[in-house]
């Protein structure tokens, strides 16, 4: 099907409904899992808080490292170039007046959690949902592609979280900071344009019996997508095959759902976010998540 005939499919876009999922909370990433020893920092003073009594028990100041250990199955500060043992597995990271932290040498939104899990430490970012989607979108796609294709990358990851929401609870947070799920580079990968991208969707999600679906994509299809039977043995109905509009680039990721190129191809063409969603996921409508999910 070439991009003219395509053009002659008449897109309804219908009233979109309210949804309320059962648990409205800030997502959960994994930055980091698994290491002995992990430096973090923020942009502005920030309290060092117990999650046993939800107190803070000192302060970190701003712009400066603070590497942290793990202890047998509790977690090491180091102060002044001395280890002091903090005699708790689990501690929260929180940057005063909306300030950004830090790992990996990368900046964060929200806050950061460290966890001893059997030995070894975990950082997780827990922010709210509209703010860690700031930072996959840039991440997943190239900031300067067409505005309607960044949109449906924002709507289609939006709906990715949702409904993989806690897919990684065995290691204490929802997903990873990977294309495993999904590439999230923190605030330091922000743009203008992929923020408004976030912003002007805020709370949109793609649904299929009323149920947010995971929107599968990729970077590009090679032609065709795939049906989900054709990588997992299991057919889900809003995952049919159709032409990708990626021919000439080379497939790159599992083929399912939306081919990122493709998206981009047929904004270059006119299409709307919503078209090229409705497109790429079968007989699905749109809904949008309850406000208290941006909190």
């Amino acid at each position: 099907m070439g991009i003219n005939k395509l053009l002659l499919i008449i897109f309804t876009i219908i009233a979109i409904p309210v949804l309320t999922p059962a648990r409205a909370e800030a997502m959960k990433i994994g930055l980091v899992d698994g290491v002995a020893q992990v430096s973090v920092g923020t942009s502005k003073d920030a309290q060092l808080i117990s999650p046993l009594h939800n107190k803070a028990f000192y302060k970190l100041s701003a712009m400066k490292a603070y590497p942290f250990k793990a202890s047998g199955n509790t977690i090491s500060i180091e102060l002044q170039n001395q280890w002091f043992n903090l005699n708790i597995n689990r501690i929260v990271i929180k940057p005063n007046d909306k300030g950004f932290i830090s790992t990996k040498r990368r900046w964060y939104r929200g806050e950061f959690i460290i966890e001893n899990r059997g030995g070894k430490l975990v950082v997780i970012n827990n922010l709210p949902l509209e703010d860690y989607l700031l930072g996959v979108v840039p991440s997943e796609m190239p900031s300067k592609w067409s505005y309607e294709a960044l949109k449906a990358q924002a709507i289609a990851a939006r709906s990715y979280a949702i409904a993989n929401k806690g897919k990684r609870a065995s290691h204490g947070y929802d997903l990873k900071d990977t294309p495993e799920d999904q590439a999230y580079g923190g605030a330091s990968s922000e743009t203008a344009t992929t923020n408004s991208a976030v912003i002007e969707t805020k709370g949109i999600v793609i649904t299929y019996n009323q149920k947010v679906i995971p929107a599968y994509y990729s970077a590009s299809a090679g032609g065709h997508t795939v049906n989900s039977g054709a990588v997992w043995n299991k057919d889900l109905p809003f995952l049919k095959s159709v032409p990708s509009f990626d021919e000439g680039i080379k497939k790159n990721g599992h083929g399912l759902g939306m081919s990122q190129h493709g998206a981009n191809k047929l904004a270059q063409n006119g299409y709307s976010a919503y078209q090229i969603l409705t497109y790429y996921y079968n007989n699905v409508k749109f809904g949008k998540l309850d406000p208290a999910w941006s909190l």
